[in-house]
């Protein structure tokens, strides 16, 4: 038996393999993402720049940010 979807805000036009990257890596919302490093994002399997980029202007608008 599955479990119901995770509840995440995460942003949407990230895409599926992105979206589905970070939730199996643990990360459902999005301040779990602030003060991670890109290079540590970009080694999950599915995510690419666009959606480290949609992930950036997301954290920006909260007045968050990655740890560059």
């Amino acid at each position: 038996m599955s479990a119901g979807p995770v509840e995440s805000d995460l942003p949407a036009g990230i895409g599926r393999p992105a979206h589905r990257a970070l939730v199996a890596a643990g990360y459902t919302r999005l301040d779990q993402l602030a003060g991670r490093s890109a290079r540590e994002l970009l080694k999950l399997h599915g995510m690419g720049p666009k959606a480290l980029g949609l992930i950036r202007i997301a954290l920006t608008e909260r007045g968050q940010s990655l740890d560059d």
